[in-house]
């Protein structure tokens, strides 16, 4: 049986999975301002890790519900970032995918603040991880499916 610390070393040498949800309305993108660390107080898109026995389509639909009270529905696939530097807790993978309203209503969680829309021609200088380019990336995807 391994100890509590021999587990979390063996955690910090395996890359973990996460997702981030991009939901476009009209000209602008959602964002959440971080809770906790790292980067808190930083915007970012809405995300999470992915829970053991979950498809990663149900997990960005949880999270973006979870962090910003928005239902949504998966409309594309973007791609992976896999950057082994991209998240200073360790190697994180992230499946990134545009969204698409489908109900609720905005609210901050108890891991999120400030959530709302963002014009994308005014997003927030104090952006963590690689959101920016993810944001462009999702955005050439999203401007060739209208």
């Amino acid at each position: 049986m391994l100890t509590e610390n021999e587990w979390r070393l063996i955690l910090k040498k395996v890359p973990s999975i996460a997702v981030d949800g991009v939901v476009f309305d009209k000209n602008s993108v959602l964002l959440i301002e971080r809770l906790q660390e790292p980067y808190k107080g930083h915007s970012v898109l809405p995300g999470g890790f992915v829970d053991f026995g979950e498809r990663l389509e149900e997990t960005v639909v949880r999270e973006v519900f979870e962090e910003t009270g928005l239902k949504t529905r998966v409309v594309q696939f973007v791609g992976l970032y896999d950057d082994p530097k991209r998240d200073p807790r360790g190697h994180v993978i992230t499946a990134v995918y545009i969204l698409e309203k489908t109900g609720g209503s905005i609210r901050n969680s108890n891991e999120t603040t400030n959530v709302r829309f963002w014009a994308l021609n005014k997003l927030p200088k104090d952006m963590a991880y690689d959101c920016r380019q993810i944001i462009k990336d999702a955005l050439k995807l999203y401007k060739k499916k209208r």
